[in-house]
């Protein structure tokens, strides 16, 4: 039993660290999976199985659908003001007539934001999914410190250089 566990967490860690950017949204309904079957037991005090898995099955598919759908909205959102408020400031500091243009700026800066951190996005998702999967197969295995350094840093490359190669192949990335 004690040898599984470090099996399945490196397992685990190398199909995060090849496919995390991809697997993110299933991560999140993976949370409202675990959410479901915890939530069940505090709404009834001694839930039979099936309304444990229900709930589960339910907060997983609503996890789901809000990391599908509402995330990258918020963070196009997020992107677009953000990139507005800036574009904004940038054309209020060089010309000193900005007001009657105030609108038409916010709009194409706001676009320009809005593209840029959905880009970034999944930039971040490959690097951080790189990160905890090297981190879960390092963990899994018993290896000096330097070892350690040098095989975490190789796989995190491994992870990221996979992982934009297969955005580069979607054709996502410009080559």
């Amino acid at each position: 039993m004690n040898a599984s566990i470090p099996i399945l967490s490196a397992v685990i860690g190398a199909v995060v660290l090849l496919f995390g950017r991809k697997l993110f949204w299933l991560c999140v309904a993976a949370i409202g999976f675990a959410a479901g079957v915890t939530l069940a037991s505090h709404i009834v005090s001694e839930p039979s199985a099936l309304l444990q898995l229900t709930f589960a099955i339910l907060l997983g598919f609503i996890g789901a659908l809000l990391a599908l759908f509402l995330q990258k909205l918020a963070i196009g959102l997020a992107g677009f003001l953000a990139g507005g408020r800036f574009a904004v400031g940038l054309v209020a500091t060089f010309l000193a007539q900005y007001a009657s243009h105030y609108w038409l700026t916010f709009i194409i800066g706001g676009l320009i934001g809005a593209i840029l951190l959905l880009m970034l996005f999944d930039w971040a998702l490959i690097f951080i999914s790189s990160l905890i999967g090297a981190h879960l197969i390092t963990s899994a295995i018993s290896l000096p410190p330097t070892g350690e350094v040098l095989l975490f840093t190789a796989l995190v490359l491994l992870g990221f250089l996979i992982q934009a190669a297969s955005m580069r192949r979607k054709g996502r990335v410009p080559a």
